[in-house]
């Protein structure tokens, strides 16, 4: 595995981290209040934890679809910190 790749699927595990507790904090919150746009932010983390969990997957089976192009890998590290940063936003706004 490359250090791109490496760095990539950090990204990814600490992203399915700070998923995993907006996920917790909005299904308490679900719980408490029964509103659409909680149940929405719900389906939100849920859906983006399984494409982070999936991706993780993909860069432990799949490494030589990766390493054919350091163009990919460079690609897929950048989203992924473009996502770390996103979730670091609102997982701070979620937690105040």
């Amino acid at each position: 595995m490359t250090t791109t790749l490496a760095l990539a699927t950090a990204l990814a595990v600490l992203n399915s981290l700070a998923l995993g507790g907006l996920l917790v904090v909005w299904l308490r919150n679900y719980r408490t209040f029964r509103t659409p746009m909680t149940l929405g932010l719900v389906a939100f983390a849920a859906v983006l934890l399984v494409e982070n969990l999936v991706a993780i997957y993909f860069f432990f089976s799949m490494q030589s679809l990766f390493a054919m192009s350091t163009t990919a890998e460079t690609a897929v590290l950048a989203m992924r910190g473009l996502q770390s940063v996103a979730l670091a936003f609102l997982t701070y706004v979620t937690m105040q």
